[in-house]
């Protein structure tokens, strides 16, 4: 009688101190397995140059409108066009294919970093928007977009993408805190020169990313529609030839395959009822974290200051960006994570995010947080959480999706971390000013005192 691998001594047994180390050295191996390197690499700079200049933009905020426009107005016009392109897009964007959409995305993004570079003071805050905007665009498109090519190249695509998502964060606030307050360049050199990026996605699709993977996945979805249409094709000529051969005969039922609606795969009723299979498990709690942790960044973090001499800035303005980059270093761990640890209870993620939320609000109307390093700790955090969820949403979605509606359901569940910013920048513009005016009240006017360089 064959023996299991288990009762032979092969694995470990369950619960056994080599279990779960033997578990996860399987899975690592497993996904590096025959993996191109090179596919990692596309993707890892497709996520970190897709997302770059949106984190360089929202570093920006404070420099960008001033201290008496609200940080939700820069979010919102960061976010809202990317939040509608990812509402839309996935149902007519399949239609194009995807080197066009590269040069869409790069003409779009350099476009709105030049207008935001080049606008003159006089014209600044609404022509700056623009540039935001068509920024924004391209962001959103492009992360469907890429998520959905990650169906064609496997687990160890959407974990490059991720990471490099995640380093884009890292990245591009480290970049501007470099730029604005270390190396003396001003506000519209830094932006200037970060309007040259997206030319490093063009090499990564055109030189390093293997197209093979893609012809062919391409090749094979193109040839179950039109197998399917065929067969389709001949279930009607076989009822109209018996019609024709005797017209007293009942009518036949037409022959149905299995498959027989492979060629409406991606019709509009059809996805649509896929999107709505995808809301509760994967859409909310990407959602609930998104709201939680750009509520934070924008309309509490600009409130989150101390006196002067108790931190390691000289100016309140440097409060802004610093959070801003030690939430994308959480943000980069713990996206960078899903090939080594996957976590698959979403909800509770969400619900420590609250939790960070509600804490940071309550320090900034009664202050019980001994030190500015404290909150540093919270920021990070908050970073770790809200990258988990969101490449493990991701990572799900790979998981459980049937094949069919794996391209479709990737880019399509990306609107909620998009949707979450959007809601989350229209409560930021009311939180941050009633949090700014009640500090004021209570003698704590530092929130008034930032100045823009």
């Amino acid at each position: 009688m064959n023996r299991s691998p288990v009762a032979s001594g092969l694995l470990p047994m369950p619960g056994s101190p080599s279990s779960s180390w033997a578990l996860y050295e399987t899975r690592l191996t497993s996904m590096f397995r025959n993996a191109n390197v090179l596919v990692p690499a596309a993707f890892w700079l497709f996520g970190l140059i897709n997302n770059v200049l949106y984190v360089i933009i929202l570093s920006a905020a404070q420099d960008l409108v001033g201290s008496d426009v609200p940080k939700g107005l820069v979010l919102l016009a960061d976010v809202l066009p990317s939040f509608l392109t990812k509402l839309i897009a996935p149902y007519f964007i399949h239609k194009i294919p995807y080197w066009l959409r590269v040069f869409i995305f790069v003409v779009l993004s350099s476009l709105g970093m030049f207008m935001i570079a080049l606008t003159p003071p006089d014209r600044s805050v609404h022509v700056k928007m623009v540039g935001v905007i068509f920024a924004s665009l391209s962001s959103g498109a492009g992360e469907l977009s890429f998520l959905g090519l990650t169906h064609y190249y496997g687990h160890m695509s959407l974990a490059a993408w991720g990471s490099g998502t995640g380093a884009a964060g890292l990245v591009g606030a480290g970049l501007y805190v470099t730029l604005t307050d270390w190396s003396g360049f001003s506000v519209k050199d830094s932006l200037l020169a970060s309007a040259f990026l997206p030319i490093i996605m063009l090499i990564s699709f055109f030189v390093i990313l293997p197209k093979e993977p893609l012809h062919q996945g391409l090749a094979r979805k193109e040839y179950r529609v039109i197998s399917n249409q065929n067969l389709e094709d001949d279930a009607e000529d076989h009822l109209s030839s018996a019609n024709a051969t005797s017209s007293l005969l009942p009518p036949e039922p037409r022959p149905v395959s299995p498959n027989n609606n492979a060629h409406e795969s991606n019709s509009f009723t059809t996805n649509i009822q896929r999107a709505r299979g995808l809301f509760f498990p994967y859409m909310v709690p990407l959602l609930l974290v998104y709201v939680a942790e750009y509520t934070i960044n924008q309309g509490v973090s600009p409130t989150l200051l101390f006196p002067l001499e108790s931190t390691p800035f000289n100016e309140y303005r440097d409060f802004y960006p610093m959070y801003g980059f030690l939430y994308q270093l959480g943000v980069f761990i713990s996206r960078s994570s899903v090939a080594f640890l996957r976590i698959r209870r979403l909800y509770l993620l969400s619900l420590l995010q609250i939790v960070n939320l509600i804490i940071l609000i309550l320090h900034t109307l009664f202050p019980f947080l001994p030190s500015v390093y404290v909150v540093f700790i919270v920021i990070f955090w908050e970073g770790l959480l809200g990258g988990a969820v969101y490449v493990n949403t991701f990572a799900e979605i790979m998981r459980k999706v049937p094949i069919s509606e794996r391209e479709f359901s990737l880019g399509a569940t990306s609107v909620s971390d998009s949707a979450g910013i959007c809601i989350a920048g229209f409560i930021s513009m009311a939180l941050e000013a009633r949090l700014c005016n009640w500090q004021v009240q209570h003698g704590r006017g530092w929130c008034k005192n930032i100045q823009i360089s």
